[in-house]
């Protein structure tokens, strides 16, 4: 807890709060020696054991991981989005900005967003600052839609008008070839329900979004939402290397020139099969271009 709530951005993210209980517990320290020292390591201890509610909306009790990030996760985060983007101060404003962004959401929606929390800060700061070429939003693969929920909130703070479209198997659980998944840590089913709730959070643009079910490599599925072309498209489906490399393949057609293409759990260890098929389709005649890594996600552009 020392580490979070001394590092730059996290302390102005959790200001309110922090300096709540920092003056309360200045407070009763000085009470408590001012009335005798007998009480007072009886008292701390007391006040510390307080913190807890704290620790319950950061920590990963109800959603599998904790939101509690490190001051050396979160310096490489801003390391990094800045020198992808190029834009340091906008970099450290749009990680403070997602972070809490992300907490409100999984405090107030239905389930939780998928990855790490610099993951998922990294993502949602980088988009916008990359300046993607229109508002269409592609996003493959998206657990319960609060990921998409947030990214509008985030485009929307960029002074865009996003329009944001899902393609999800909504199978009930989080589906990975190759992995044997149980019930989510939320205990809340995978749906569309759960996908609309949380879609709501973030009004008209959210309510508005497309929802498509099935699999992203379906032929069906696929003439169905590539009558646009996309500004941005999150590529966050089927991590094998069969997968990851026919959704590359699919973005090729579908973004448009200037377009973002981000690859979710880019380097991961659990993920091998994500950088294969990356290194594999750079080696063709693709329209895209590595630009850098922030927080194990890759981000390319389209020629």
């Amino acid at each position: 807890m020392r580490t979070l709530l001394t590092t730059k951005v996290a302390r102005r993210t959790l200001r309110p709060i922090a300096d709540l209980i920092d003056q309360r517990i200045d407070r009763r320290i000085r009470n408590s020696l001012g009335g005798g020292s007998a009480g007072a390591p009886r008292d701390l201890a007391s006040l510390r054991n307080r913190q807890r509610p704290l620790e319950l909306l950061l920590d990963g009790t109800g959603r599998g991981v904790s939101r509690l990030p490190a001051d050396v996760h979160l310096a490489r985060a801003i390391d990094e989005l800045a020198s992808v983007t190029g834009d340091r101060a906008g970099a450290e404003r749009n990680i403070a900005q997602s972070f809490r962004l992300l907490i409100a959401l999984e405090s107030l929606g239905v389930g939780r967003i998928a990855g790490g929390t610099m993951n998922i800060c990294g993502k949602l700061s980088a988009v916008p600052l990359l300046d993607p070429p229109n508002d269409e939003i592609l996003e493959i693969g998206t657990l319960y839609g609060m990921f998409g929920a947030a990214l509008i909130r985030m485009m929307e703070r960029a002074g865009r008008d996003p329009h944001l479209t899902i393609v999800d198997p909504l199978a009930g659980l989080q589906l990975q070839p190759g992995t044997t998944e149980g019930a989510d840590p939320t205990g809340v089913p995978v749906r569309g329900s759960a996908v609309r709730t949380n879609l709501g959070l973030v009004g008209a643009a959210g309510a508005a979004a497309r929802v498509q079910q099935g699999f992203s490599e379906d032929p069906e599925v696929r003439a169905l939402v590539a009558d646009r072309s996309y500004g941005v498209i999150i590529v966050d489906g089927d991590h094998s290397a069969a997968g990851v490399a026919a959704d590359l393949e699919w973005a090729e057609q579908i973004v448009a020139p200037g377009g973002i293409v981000v690859l979710d759990d880019f380097g991961h260890p659990k993920w091998p099969g994500i950088k294969e098929a990356y290194e594999k389709h750079m080696a063709t005649d693709t329209r895209l271009k590595y630009l850098g890594q922030v927080a194990n996600s890759g981000y390319l552009r389209a020629a």
